[in-house]
């Protein structure tokens, strides 16, 4: 059973992160035939101020 971990800043759409895991799952099938029932597919959404670019919060950038 693969699993597929994410880590993103938060701020997408219920119907982005969908059709994110539905990618997702269809990228894993097609490169190790791995049954779409048995992909998973886990977003953890990081708070943009507990998230670091180049020195500064993705907050603090406009991010």
């Amino acid at each position: 059973m693969p699993v597929i971990q994410v880590n993103m800043i938060e701020g997408r759409s219920e119907k982005q992160k969908e059709a994110l895991i539905q990618e997702l799952t269809e990228a894993c099938y097609k490169a190790i035939s791995a049954p779409h029932e048995s992909v998973r597919v886990l977003i953890n959404e990081i708070p943009k101020k507990h998230y670091g670019i180049g020195g500064k919060t993705a907050e603090k950038l406009g991010r």
